[in-house]
């Protein structure tokens, strides 16, 4: 047992996965041996689940009975809508909302009581996680705002149905397909902090909605899942501020600021993801006619690199793309959870295959031999 202290478990094996693979030198991305380009372009977002759930693209008849059954399970008990209703109302964070009512959902899933050891089970609770989702955020997202929420429909696929519950409309085909898109790039990311809260969670064989729940507090925070909403945060100062953007970024450097959506502590180059959606923020853009949200992230993005050779991550564009989609900002992160539940379900789900209680060590850097005086001599 070594004492050699790794900070934050940094480079630090605590498992192996099938599921996805980084290379932080090349900037490659796969699930379970597809490269996310690929997935990206061709793939929905219900295959990318059923991959990284059950090891394998699903032929169409596997696909639709896959997708039949993520349908059914969207509707979500009026007690939960409820909940979800009042915290709008309480004008709740987003994240905290949506960790509240995932947690509310196991009181009404039928597999609650399964053992952790039951794989078809902790399938089923992920299935219903990851269909209710979208309607627990949309009815959040209309409830704030004065609005009541919508039923979900059947003859839609995941992302368009989210986008018509979140607007009242049915997307067009641009739109869904661009927000199928996104789901895709965020379904996983190896063990980054939320996926490794979730397999800690499963690894004391606690219950599947323990573990999504874990996983979205650890999502929550800014260093990991709020930078996509704090880059649209800075993209609109910068507007506002009627600055070229390399001058705005000058500025907010010599301020103190942190630039949002650069670095990572894998890649050591542009995060793939990233490109991939840095293309879709300029179509969108050009079609709309509003191209200045892309001009402003590509002088800033050769600026950082240029300057503190830093290249964006994959929230430096999703925001961009979720704002020319009429997405509003403080829902950003909770899509990023919406998304990543599949990775969460899956690696839970494959680390109790084989499971060990995950139990790291601290070093201790107290005080030793105190002596123990009795309060009325203190």
């Amino acid at each position: 047992m070594t004492d050699e202290l790794q900070k934050g478990l940094e480079g630090v094996l605590v498992a192996e996965s099938d599921l996805s693979k980084i290379d932080g030198d090349e900037g490659r991305l796969i699930y379970r041996g597809y490269g996310i380009e690929d997935l990206a372009k061709h793939a929905s977002y219900e295959e990318v689940i059923y991959l990284l759930w059950h090891g394998e693209l699903p032929d169409a008849g596997e696909l639709d009975s896959f997708t039949d059954s993520m349908v059914a399970e969207r509707s979500v008990d009026e007690d939960v809508l409820e909940t979800v209703g009042q915290l709008a109302a309480a004008d709740e964070n987003p994240m905290a909302a949506l960790r509240t009512a995932v947690s509310m959902l196991s009181a009404y899933d039928p597999d609650a009581d399964a053992p952790a050891t039951d794989e078809a089970a902790t399938l089923r609770k992920g299935r219903r996680i990851v269909a209710k989702i979208p309607t627990i955020l949309a009815a959040y997202a209309r409830e704030r705002d004065g609005q009541n929420p919508v039923e979900p429909r059947e003859d839609l696929d995941h992302a368009a149905n989210f986008l018509y519950m979140l607007n009242g409309e049915e997307p067009d085909d641009v739109l869904a397909e661009t927000f199928d898109m996104a789901l895709v790039l965020h379904a996983d990311h190896g063990l980054n902090a939320s996926t490794f809260s979730a397999i800690v969670t499963a690894s004391t064989l606690s219950d599947l909605h323990s573990s999504v729940t874990s996983a979205i507090g650890t999502l929550k925070g800014p260093l990991h899942g709020g930078a996509n909403q704090d880059v649209m945060e800075m993209l609109k100062e910068v507007d506002d501020s009627d600055r070229d953007p390399i001058g705005w970024v000058e500025n907010a450097l010599e301020e103190g600021r942190r630039i949002s959506g650069f670095g990572h502590r894998v890649y050591n180059v542009k995060d793939p993801r990233a490109k991939i959606l840095g293309e879709r923020s300029q179509e969108l853009g050009e079609a709309a006619g509003t191209p200045k949200w892309y001009e402003y992230s590509t002088k800033v993005e050769e600026y950082m690199l240029e300057e503190k050779g830093l290249a964006p991550n994959v929230d430096f564009y999703s925001a961009s793309t979720y704002y020319q989609m009429g997405i509003p900002i403080d829902i950003y992160t909770p899509i990023f959870a919406m998304s990543r539940s599949a990775g969460w379900i899956a690696h839970a789900t494959e680390y109790v295959e084989d499971n060990r209680l995950i139990r790291p060590r601290a070093r201790y850097t107290g005080p030793e031999d105190q002596q123990f005086v009795d309060v009325e001599d203190r």
